[in-house]
């Protein structure tokens, strides 16, 4: 039996550095490397977080014997090209949502990891939020009765923001739906399923750049109404209502500590509290996988990230949001 996976990173960000420091609070892993296109960010990142290897260029880690798992941070018009590289060189990838910026780019990402015998999941670590998984919980032995309506809103004022910022550049998938739009989509997702009918309608600023978006789903027997945006600050809510009861998730709900059960009169708040900031689920959802040979989670499949872009591909195709990569 493995003692600890050892880990590396590809792209020293913001993002990077959560998941670095969640990272330290799983017992069986281990941060061993760290590599980025800039051999001083690398090194910077090793020293902040006492990581002993810092690679010049991507290469080299993918082809290094001192890491089992790598998670890929760079932004996502990066992720197929690093996510298939590390795979040919044998590596298992953790890679941050989105897993790819369409459809196209998961499902060759997918057959890289089935063609290299490799572990491979969407890093999208809300899925293994306690709270979460809590709450489906509730939803799936019927506590909540038969689902008829999701909400979820994800917004932060942006709009201060330089036109440069890698929020609004295209070349970088700029824009609220994959970057925080993707996020009421995924509750929806888990929660009903594939809808049979979608609308939805997108914003621009003065260069093309979609800054909102809001979205119906339409069930059999339900809605969804989500909602995601750069023109506003708003509570990160959602809200998940059944036949029997009603579920408020505490803001901001991607990352949630908690949640309300609302059931005729009466409220009761569970609190949930994660450890750390959260991503430590999704690291140990990937070691208990490794350790046990299975190469896709069962609780976030390569299934389910394919349906997640189709979804994400169907927003963008009806509010008019295209890629200049996209050809």
């Amino acid at each position: 039996m493995i003692d600890k996976i050892r880990w590396g990173i590809i792209g020293p960000g913001k993002i990077a550095e959560n998941f670095a420091n969640d990272l330290k609070l799983v017992d069986d892993a281990v941060l061993t490397g760290v590599a980025s296109r800039d051999p001083e960010r690398a090194k910077q990142f090793s020293q902040k977080f006492d990581i002993p290897h810092f690679f010049e260029g991507y290469d080299a880690l993918f082809n290094s014997n001192l890491v089992d798992a790598l998670y890929i941070a760079t932004p996502h018009t990066f992720h197929k090209e690093l996510a298939i590289r590390a795979m040919q060189a044998g590596k298992h990838v953790l890679c941050e949502k989105p897993m790819g910026i369409n459809s196209k780019e998961v499902a060759e990402m997918i057959a890289a990891a089935k063609q290299n015998n490799v572990f491979f999941m969407e890093a999208l670590w809300t899925r293994f939020n306690p709270t979460i998984l809590a709450v489906k919980q509730l939803v799936d032995n019927g506590t909540l009765g038969d689902l008829g309506y999701v909400n979820a809103d994800f917004a932060f004022y942006a709009m201060d923001k330089p036109l440069t910022s890698r929020l609004f550049d295209l070349n970088l998938g700029g824009g609220t739906i994959l970057d925080i739009g993707i996020y009421p989509v995924f509750l929806a997702y888990l929660f009903l399923g594939m809808p049979r009918a979608i609308k939805s309608v997108s914003d621009f600023n003065p260069t093309g750049t979609e800054i909102q978006t809001s979205v119906i789903f339409q069930y059999d027997n339900a809605h969804a109404v989500l909602n995601s945006s750069f023109r506003y600050n708003s509570r990160m809510s959602a809200e998940i209502a059944g036949t029997k009861a009603a579920v408020t998730l505490l803001p901001r709900f991607h990352e949630t500590q908690g949640y309300d059960l609302y059931i005729n009169d009466e409220v009761t708040r569970v609190n949930l509290p994660t450890i750390g900031k959260g991503y430590s689920y999704e690291i140990m959802e990937v070691n208990r996988c490794l350790k046990s040979g299975t190469l896709e989670s069962s609780l976030w499949s390569h299934k389910n990230s394919t349906d997640l872009m189709l979804l994400l591909d169907k927003v963008r195709e009806i509010g008019g949001v295209k890629f200049p990569s996209e050809t």
